[in-house]
């Protein structure tokens, strides 16, 4: 990976080069981008060359003879298996609409969500009647991309238990390019706060559900199936408030992760954690993290 280059700017001039995404050919006849490339190189060879030329501003990836150019921001370019948090938009016979920050909304099928208690079966036409009693429009969801067609069209799913409905955190959405593909997008953070890490650039950031629910919950035992057990644990989740010591870690997170997407630095457990522990450790309060975002942020151009 190479610097930072802006529409308009030549990349390369050398002869068997792959255009790649971002770029555009430029025949050059003059001698405008001549003197950015190789002053070295002799005047035949610039003639008969054409030039590379960015046409986004981002940074130059070079794969063999392949050269393209990642933009800075962009809409959210899905692939199969990434775990994203999006919005219902609507819903429609059989399917919910999501917008998850694409290019175009993504389609959740029916048949790809997980029945209440965990029930495996054909869905039927009452299923479909009361579809908006599992999402309904504005809900936040998470979930899987299970497909990406050829005109851009996505499908979602949320089969595993770990996915569904959002309730009771707080969304922050941050340039879908400053979140990497790490081997765990649900995140536990030691400060009891569990964020989901969508590689759309939509993050969910929350309590963490305390182990000894489970325990206080007198009809949940060993013999009750996960699915009904999950469920209950999050019922009471959504139902209980979440207290103003949670509130506040919830908020002094989302300002880490907000001080980060301003500095446009890579967001990770890893950076999230240093800013928080840095804002702690200079007792800065939640409220005043982004105006002292130079401070915050100095740790990381040592």
């Amino acid at each position: 990976m190479e610097g930072l280059v802006v529409p308009g700017q030549a990349i390369s001039c050398d002869v068997g080069f792959l255009r790649g995404h971002g770029t555009y050919l430029y025949k050059n006849n003059d001698n405008d981008y001549n003197n950015d490339i190789d002053d070295n190189d002799n005047d035949n060879n610039k003639d008969e060359n054409p030039l590379l030329i960015a046409s986004v501003a981002g940074q130059i990836e070079r794969v063999n003879k392949l050269i393209s150019v990642r933009p800075v921001k962009s809409r959210y370019n899905a692939e199969i298996g990434d775990l994203v948090v999006g919005r219902i938009t609507g819903v429609e016979s059989k399917r919910w609409k999501a917008d998850i920050g694409s290019q175009k909304d993504a389609t959740l099928q029916l048949s790809s969500v997980n029945l209440p208690g965990g029930a495996q079966r054909i869905r039927t036409y009452e299923d479909q009647l009361q579809m908006r009693t599992l999402f309904s429009e504005n809900d936040l969801i998470s979930a899987e991309v299970q497909n990406v067609s050829t005109d851009g069209t996505l499908s979602l799913h949320t089969r595993s238990l770990k996915y569904g409905k959002l309730e009771n955190g707080q969304l922050i959405i941050v340039p879908a390019s400053l979140i990497k593909r790490l081997p765990q997008h649900y995140i536990s953070l030691p400060w009891g706060i569990d964020i989901i890490l969508g590689k759309n650039g939509y993050i969910w950031i929350t309590r963490t559900i305390p182990d000894d629910w489970k325990i206080q919950e007198g009809d949940v035992d060993d013999t009750t199936p996960l699915a009904e057990t999950l469920q209950k644990l999050q019922q009471k989740h959504i139902l209980t408030p979440i207290l103003i010591d949670e509130r506040l870690r919830i908020v002094r997170v989302r300002n880490s992760i907000e001080i980060l997407s301003k500095s446009f630095i890579t967001i990770t457990p890893q950076t999230i954690a240093k800013v928080y522990v840095q804002s702690e450790s200079l007792k800065i309060a939640p409220k005043d993290m982004i105006s002292n975002i130079d401070l915050l942020t100095q740790q990381f151009l040592n």
